[in-house]
């Protein structure tokens, strides 16, 4: 399934949410339409120029918006007062603001899990959600992606960045990776957060390229997904234990389908499994595809299964 056409927004600037943070949003499609709400990943990637096109415009009104601290939202790659609550709060704030009184939740990675938490605490705003690449936040997950679990099929990609770490800190490589982020020397800052940026990117996608991962780090993206990713996954996303799925009964009748990748070594498989279970009205389906939106499989079905909702909606 193809992307739909590039367009511009019918509306689109930034919104205060407090702390010293405005939020970039923008509105595509049809006004009229089913509202949906991209949720991106990382923390800290920002909507890329395509999150928009994953949903017939004539059909829907999208709204796509960078979280605090990411793409062009401001201030850049801000750490202040950036915790998974505040995150939820601003999209009701936004939603409020624009009149959108329920929503569509789209999202893939750490989109995943902070969708779940919208819908967790504001059930009655969620028509129904399609998330990709199931995270949930814990701090088994954290661990398993910093403390090496994808070596098994990325070795050298975990050479390289444990490569950066001493001796000192060889059991806590993320916590020298945050230190040395947070260098007073900008060099250095970058040089650390590049390479995490590197790290998370070689595995994405179902066939690795190393020469297309570099060319997407161009620019200075990777640098608000590196700080906030790290500091998210090192205070378990600022959720208590296994809150996602202790709470997956408050929204066990919203419609939602998980997509994951079966070669997915960022978020494993089982984690989607373990919250199909806790939603048994919930749809799962294994695809051939990495955890990337960008694998063929897993856009076809993620853009198959929001028109399907949304048509059911409809009846």
């Amino acid at each position: 399934m193809k992307l739909f056409p590039v367009r511009k927004p019918y509306q689109h600037g930034f919104f205060a949410v407090g702390d010293g943070h405005e939020l970039y949003y923008a509105l595509y499609g049809n006004p009229a339409g089913t509202p949906v709400l991209f949720v991106h990943g990382g923390p800290g990637a920002g909507c890329d120029k395509k999150a928009f096109r994953h949903f017939n415009p004539k059909l829907f009104n999208i709204l796509v918006v960078d979280q605090r601290g990411a793409g062009r939202s401001r201030p850049f790659a801000s750490l202040r007062a950036n915790t998974t609550q505040k995150l939820v709060q601003d999209f009701r704030k936004l939603l409020r603001f624009l009149k959108i009184k329920k929503t569509l939740l789209f999202g893939g990675s750490w989109g995943s899990c902070l969708s779940l938490c919208y819908a967790i605490k504001y059930p009655e705003t969620v028509l129904g959600m399609v998330l990709r690449g199931i995270y949930l936040g814990s701090r088994e997950e954290n661990e398993y992606f910093m403390l090496g679990g994808p070596r098994t099929h990325f070795p050298e990609v975990w050479e390289r960045f444990v490569g950066n770490v001493p001796k000192s800190y060889s059991s806590k490589p993320a916590k020298y990776y945050w230190k040395m982020m947070n260098s007073r020397n900008k060099k250095t800052a970058r040089k650390f957060c590049y390479e995490w940026a590197l790290y998370e990117s070689s595995m994405l996608r179902l066939f690795y390229n190393p020469s297309f991962v570099k060319k997407s780090l161009k620019g200075r993206g990777f640098i608000p997904l590196a700080v906030l990713e790290a500091k998210y996954l090192m205070n378990d996303c600022f959720l208590p234990k296994n809150y996602i799925l202790r709470n997956a009964k408050k929204i066990k009748n919203i419609p939602c389908s998980l997509v994951h990748g079966r070669y997915d070594f960022v978020c494993t498989p089982d984690v989607a499994y373990r919250l199909h279970k806790a939603l048994p009205k919930s749809k799962l389906f294994f695809i051939t595809a990495g955890h990337s939106a960008s694998d063929a499989e897993m856009r076809k079905t993620m853009m198959r299964e929001i028109h399907l909702m949304r048509n059911k909606l409809k009846k």
